[in-house]
């Protein structure tokens, strides 16, 4: 089974999984497969989204139930999260829909959205119209990447097999390498 077939057959579950937490960099690489034709473009938006939705969803009940917690432990960030905060009380819609594009703010956004008890009523239409304006911008932007990487991506097949060779033969060199380290720290201590 050669990666187009893998693609194929498991991307959109993939897109779904990888967009949970992380999403930007999954959603491009489902932009660039729906350019191959390799996966259907609106059907990435969904998974994408859905991945997206889900994963901040989880996040937001975490931080309604467990928030004071979880922010307690970021002594040192107090202001900033106080910030935040106020924030979310005077523009929830615009914070909820903007955490998913603010660097960094990918986790910790909905973790804070949930602690400041914002009603879900308000959270779940905006997370929901949030997760499918990222995943239209990021699937888009990855669509047409696809048109800039598509020839190193005809290659890729037959040059697969050479990386994973490579990454083996580097595991095992780091491997013995170990070894001998922990062999000759043995040796010394008797």
């Amino acid at each position: 089974m050669d990666i187009n077939s893998l693609i194929a057959h498991y991307g959109y579950a993939a897109l779904v999984i990888g967009s949970l937490a992380e999403g930007e960099t999954i959603t491009l690489l489902g932009g660039v497969a729906a350019h191959q034709g390799l996966l259907k473009f609106p059907l990435v938006v969904i998974s994408v989204a859905l991945g997206g939705m889900i994963g901040d969803q989880l996040l937001y009940l975490l931080g309604r139930r467990y928030g004071g917690k979880i922010l307690r432990r970021f002594s040192k960030h107090r202001d900033k999260i106080r910030r935040a905060q106020k924030m979310i009380q005077r523009r929830p819609y615009l914070f909820v829909i903007g955490t998913r594009f603010m660097y960094g703010f990918r986790v910790i956004g909905p973790l804070l959205i949930g602690a400041s008890h914002l009603p879900p009523k308000i959270f779940l239409p905006l997370n929901i119209l949030g997760a499918l304006a990222w995943a239209l911008i990021f699937t888009t932007l990855g669509y047409v990447g696809g048109e800039v990487i598509a020839p190193w991506l005809h290659n890729l097949d037959q040059h697969i097999k050479h990386w994973i060779w490579l990454a083996l033969v580097i595991v095992l060199v780091l491997g013995v390498r170990w070894w001998l380290k922990k062999r000759s720290s043995k040796s010394t201590a008797r």
